[in-house]
């Protein structure tokens, strides 16, 4: 099953707050929708335990997440490997950072999937329905936390 989506997340910080939290792994993987443990394993690598559920198929997968920013480049990129319930997930997500000239930052970002396995066979349409609201969740997460790391606080994912 493949699937694609895109989006934009308008982040209430500037630009150089968006490149400082996306170097930090252990900040994204805060901003993953219902993460349950998060290792980090290198400068831009870590490993996510979520937990998912579509109908009536619920458990734990585990991903293997590569975050590459690229602020010459205007954009940030992430892979994610991995998997659990016997499916497979392989996903390449990213944004470009646009600077908004007013100390906002827009987050352009599409991502593309491919799921393999029981849960993209069962799952059909409702699996598409619930990644697209878990990326823009992310998406939205991770500009809330910017923006309140920008203002000094700290903000709930």
């Amino acid at each position: 099953m493949k699937l694609s989506y895109s989006g934009q997340e308008q982040v209430q910080a500037p630009p150089q707050a968006v490149w400082d939290f996306v170097r930090d792994p252990q900040r994204v993987a805060g901003c993953l929708p219902d993460v349950q443990d998060v290792q980090v394993t290198g400068e831009n690598q870590m490993v996510a335990t979520v937990n998912v559920g579509v109908g009536m198929v619920r458990g734990k997968f585990k991903f293997n997440i590569d975050v590459q920013p690229a602020p010459e480049l205007g954009r940030v990129n992430v892979v994610v490997r991995g998997g659990g319930l016997g499916s497979v997930i392989d996903m390449t997500a990213g944004a470009n950072v646009v600077d908004n000239g007013d100390g906002t930052t827009t987050l352009d970002w599409q991502g593309d999937a491919d799921m393999r396995g029981p849960v993209a066979n069962i799952g059909g349409r409702m699996l598409d329905v619930q990644a697209q609201k878990l990326i823009a969740r992310t998406f939205q997460n991770m500009g809330r936390q910017v923006a309140s790391a920008s203002a000094g606080g700290s903000a709930p994912a």
